[in-house]
């Protein structure tokens, strides 16, 4: 048995997962977070409520307390329509995530449970012109490739008859993010040995598994 989830009322108040000791509050620590995993799920709900998702590279800029989130994605897709008729957006950051059995605890006759990362960042998603989305694809790809301006992949080293033909394939768009909810479940509710032992137990498994261990070991101080 899991613990059940906890589910967000759509525009509504609610928190992702009302339990204060998971929730992580330093904004820092949760936008390091999003750039170490940019690959994000970007949702929202198109004509009569029907909701719409892909996944996208996003990269993170801030200016002041403004904080938005940069991309494209492929032209006149049914995502692409949804978010022409529905601004509001939500972006998806997910990164290691592990079973956590119960028998690891001080005390095994509880649920057993699962530990992860998750960032959901809410905003109004806007599309940009020609000049805009050659602006998005110059910073992003600049970016993800270390910052390498001689790469032959960077925007401005592509071959103008590439560019041409994919550019028209696409839209660039940026969103202002209203709102960051970030969950770092890491057994935060669990007794001094129950930790050390998640944390060894985990340490002996697979690679998402070992990277959870690292960061309650870095967390429990």
């Amino acid at each position: 048995m899991l613990d059940p989830p906890v589910l967000a009322r759509p525009g509504g108040n609610r928190t992702v997962y009302p339990v204060s000791h998971y929730k992580e509050r330093d904004e820092r620590a949760v936008l390091a977070f999003v750039r170490r995993h940019p690959f994000a799920f970007l949702t929202g709900c198109g004509a009569a409520g029907v909701p719409v998702a892909t996944q996208v590279p996003l990269l993170v800029e801030q200016e002041g307390d403004r904080t938005t989130l940069s991309g494209h994605l492929m032209r006149n897709t049914d995502h692409h329509e949804a978010f022409v008729l529905n601004s509001d957006v939500l972006a998806v950051f997910t990164g290691p995530h592990a079973y956590v059995s119960a028998t690891w605890y001080s005390n095994p006759a509880v649920a057993s449970t699962w530990n992860y990362m998750s960032v959901h960042a809410r905003g109004v998603i806007r599309f940009v012109d020609s000049d805009g989305l050659e602006s998005i694809l110059q910073r992003s790809s600049l970016h993800f490739e270390g910052g390498n301006e001689q790469s032959p992949t960077v925007y401005d080293n592509l071959p103008a008859s590439f560019k041409n033909k994919v550019i028209k394939a696409i839209v660039g768009f940026e969103i202002e993010v209203t709102r960051l909810d970030a969950v770092f479940k890491l057994s935060q509710d669990k007794d001094d040995h129950s930790i050390r032992n998640i944390i060894k137990e985990l340490g002996q498994g697979a690679e998402n598994d070992r990277l959870i261990a690292a960061e309650m070991e870095k967390r429990s101080g």
